[in-house]
């Protein structure tokens, strides 16, 4: 599913109730990270690295409400999975004042553990999330999800952005492994579709979701993800 019309660079300069860009830690965060003298390109990939590598990734901690999911909620967890990720990104986007807007995709995942592929029962991972940045007049995908040191242990080259290209999917690890495989396009948005998130996960993740509906508390929530980890790689 593609949505028809997808929002202007001047609407995706405005805050949301998730994409919270003008809450004082988020305007704070992002004015430590850019440089007023540089242009657009080069803060957003400051933006972009800094997500990537000091917000873990962590797909345990799933809550799909706009609470859970808020910008701001993130900068103080310092981790989350890719949904939350993109919206820190995007808010931090535009507190800097570069137009940003969420962009979803359905594929087929191979960086897992045991609990989650029981937990799932598949392998496609439905609203992967992804950051859509207004650079040179033009609409730029970065995937800020899976940090250095995730990457590392994985054996997976790290998904990196120059702010003119679309960095969006590993499709083969180090070894030339097929990773990750784009499915489908779910379309891109100013604030992300929690109701809809919540009836495919629903539907899909039964298992992981545990009856629960945007509370954070799933079966998965309540595990260790740095340790199921470290024992899928074989480092414990």
């Amino acid at each position: 599913m593609v949505i028809a019309s997808l929002p202007g660079p001047g609407e995706c300069l405005r805050p949301g109730p998730a994409v919270d860009s003008e809450h004082p830690a988020v305007t704070e965060r992002a004015r430590s990270l850019i440089d007023p003298s540089d242009d657009d390109v080069t803060n957003a990939v400051r933006l972009y690295y800094w997500t990537r590598d000091q917000i873990r990734y962590n797909p345990y901690a799933l809550d799909i409400s706009i609470e859970g999911l808020r910008a701001s909620t993130t900068l103080a967890q310092g981790e989350a999975w890719c949904v939350p990720k993109a919206i820190l990104l995007a808010a931090l986007c535009r507190a800097a004042g570069i137009p940003a807007r969420l962009g979803y995709a359905d594929v087929r995942n191979h960086l897992s553990t045991a609990r989650m592929r029981q937990a799932m029962r598949t392998d496609v991972f439905y609203f992967h999330g992804y950051t859509s940045i207004y650079l040179k007049d033009r609409w730029v995908k970065a995937t800020p999800a899976f940090n250095i040191e995730l990457c590392e242990k994985f054996g997976l080259k790290p998904l990196d952005f120059n702010g003119l290209e679309d960095s969006l999917y590993h499709a083969f690890d180090l070894a030339g492994n097929r990773h990750m495989e784009y499915l489908n396009d779910r379309g891109e948005y100013l604030e992300p579709p929690v109701d809809e998130m919540l009836r495919l996960f629903g539907e899909h993740y039964p298992g992981m979701m545990s009856g629960q509906s945007g509370n954070g508390d799933t079966a998965l929530g309540r595990a260790n993800w740095e340790e199921d980890v470290d024992r899928e790689v074989g480092l414990s």
